[in-house]
């Protein structure tokens, strides 16, 4: 299992890097949920939802640079520098954001996104 986590922890990285959406695709579960941490109901609840949202913050000008992607267990913590949100200009410019990303069987199963390092931790571990 960590040497299948390393190789989707790298192919995550190398997707979210690039900005590739088809590369990303191929890791996410068909049925993926992604949302805010306790959300009792997720913003997306499919690849083409959790597809769609990537594509509206680039076509709004978000851009993001990953930071690292580290495994947790069956979990990866991906650290990334975001420009482009309103959170990223009340900062001066960049936000660092954190999210968490369920793997099972190779592929993204769930998405969690927050603001703070010490939570996603928590939640990935």
């Amino acid at each position: 299992m960590a040497n299948t986590m390393d190789q989707v922890a790298g192919q995550v990285r190398e997707a979210l890097a690039a900005a590739n959406l088809s590369a990303f695709t191929e890791l996410l579960d068909p049925d993926v949920t992604w949302g805010a941490p306790g959300a009792r109901k997720p913003t997306c609840k499919n690849r083409n939802q959790v597809l769609a949202w990537y594509q509206r913050g680039r076509d709004t000008g978000v851009r993001g640079s990953v930071l690292d992607v580290e495994v947790i267990g069956d979990r990866l913590l991906v650290g990334m520098s975001l420009r482009g949100t309103d959170n990223a200009r009340e900062r001066g410019g960049a936000a660092l954001r954190y999210q968490v990303l369920t793997v099972r069987n190779g592929r993204i199963v769930d998405i969690v996104g927050f603001d703070d390092r010490t939570e996603a931790i928590d939640h990935a571990g």
